[in-house]
């Protein structure tokens, strides 16, 4: 270790303390990656784990004086490779910063520290009849890598996004400062939205040390209804007629027939589809109900089983207590099937609802011409497709994503939905984004990160690596 490091070294230890600033060998491996199935595990020269917002901003001073890159991490379960550190560069774990330090029932937010789990979080919401309506998918993620990353999930048709469940955060710049923006408010017109442009800047801009987020009441009653038809077409034309009901559905997923074979057979889940329906079906469109009274919401089942039929569905499936559950969890734990059978890599382009089915064929077709293969699911009611790409060369992987990012833009949509563009795809987005953007996202950066340490490669691609 050269003086500069031990310098540096001795600033961040003065900083969290000498327990709290890992290097060599007490570096575990799980700080060396997120879930991205591709690139290498990186280990870090630094780990910090700071307890307070005052120790991120100092930390940031004396990395920016060093030269030196810093990655922000919660619970490392990203899908884009943003939480993957520098070998020569400090990672900031917000471990030790995991307190929900205010549930505010009257105002219904919640105020919490960006190492917080969307687990612990739904545990404390459930004991005041609330809950947090962003569920990405994975329970043992971090609300701070949420923030960073935008994340989206199932119930974004009918609540949103991230960046429509966060009110206020606080942020430390690399500068030193810590800001605060939004706060527990729900309508602001006071200035620039600074909230809004640290959201799923992938911890580019700033660190989020704080956030505040929106609830909702906890609605008693459920119901998820399987609806199969013979094809996507179909389900493309009956997702915005299940919305124009006004039923508002918390759900609406479609998930291909191959996918949804391997995620019952993978949780051993019966859903009781007839063999003749299984082989005709060729995708199927999940729906999931809720509301606070079990009549009204039976009404709500009534009616939609009377659009399916219309539409020209196969038939309809009212799932209830366990068998919805499991299938729900089943769904939102995709991304780990996909990981166990071997998929290359995992995508979540987003395009118009509408054009979900062309968007669908085009990327199958794209896949069938490079002797590579795509299956999937989805946020029909959102239009963001999930797909498992199986395409083991690099080279003909890495042509095969452009054209299906270059489709996806083509068609109105974006490259990726929730995932984020980390480093994995940082380098697709430049090439098919309008330059002026690119320029005017670079001048942003430059004036938050004057010394270009936070997260260099990450959503936008690093100069200094060309």
């Amino acid at each position: 270790m050269g003086d500069d490091a031990t310098g540096a070294a001795g600033a961040f230890s003065k900083i969290v303390g000498e327990h709290d600033l890992l290097t060599g060998d007490a570096i575990g491996p799980d700080y060396a990656h997120d879930e991205a199935l591709v690139g290498e595990p990186v280990v870090p020269r630094y780990v910090a784990r700071p307890q307070t917002a005052e120790q991120v901003a100092e930390l940031l001073v004396a990395a920016s004086a060093a030269g030196i890159p810093v990655t922000a991490r919660g619970s490392g379960t990203g899908l884009s490779g943003a939480a993957r550190p520098h070998a020569d560069g400090l990672l900031v774990s917000f471990e030790k910063m995991a307190s929900i330090i205010e549930i505010d029932t009257a105002n219904q937010v919640a105020v919490v520290q960006p190492g917080v789990t969307l687990a612990d979080l739904d545990t404390a919401t459930a004991e005041h009849g609330l809950v947090y309506q962003v569920f990405p998918g994975e329970l043992s993620a971090s609300l701070g890598g949420n923030v960073a990353t935008n994340a989206g999930g199932m119930r974004a048709v009918k609540y949103g996004v991230t960046r429509q469940n966060v009110l206020g955060v606080q942020a430390a710049l690399a500068t030193g400062e810590l800001i605060r923006a939004g706060g527990k408010i729900t309508k602001i017109s006071s200035g620039y939205d600074l909230t809004q442009l640290i959201i799923g800047s992938e911890g580019t801009l700033g660190l989020v040390t704080e956030v505040t987020l929106r609830l909702y009441p906890r609605l008693a009653h459920s119901a998820t209804l399987l609806v199969p038809f013979a094809d996507l077409e179909a389900i493309t034309r009956a997702v915005p007629a299940v919305l124009r009901t006004g039923v508002d559905p918390n759900i609406l997923e479609y998930i291909d027939s191959f996918t949804l074979a391997a995620i019952a057979q993978a949780q051993g889940l019966s859903l009781g589809i007839p063999d003749d329906i299984e082989k005709t079906a060729q995708a199927y469109l999940v729906i999931g109900l809720e509301n606070r009274d079990h009549d009204r919401l039976d009404g709500d089942v009534v009616l939609l089983g009377e659009l399916a039929e219309s539409l020209g569905a196969l038939d309809l499936y009212v799932l209830e207590g366990h068998s919805a559950h499991a299938l729900i969890e089943a769904r939102e734990r995709a991304f780990w099937m996909g990981k166990a059978a071997g998929a290359d890599d995992v995508i979540d382009t987003v395009v118009p609802r509408a054009q979900m089915h062309e968007f669908l064929n085009r990327a199958r077709e794209l896949a069938t011409e490079a002797n590579a293969g795509v299956i999937g699911c989805g946020h029909a009611g959102d239009g963001n497709v999930h797909l498992a790409v199986f395409c083991p060369d690099d080279d003909t992987r890495h042509r095969l994503l452009h054209q299906i990012f270059a489709t996806a833009m083509e068609l109105g949509g974006a490259i990726a939905g929730e995932h984020g563009l980390g480093r994995v795809k940082a380098g697709h987005y430049e090439e098919l984004e309008d330059p002026a953007k690119i320029a005017l996202m670079r001048r942003i950066k430059a004036a938050l990160d004057p010394a270009g340490i936070l997260n260099p490669g990450a959503l936008l691609t690093d100069p200094n690596d060309n």
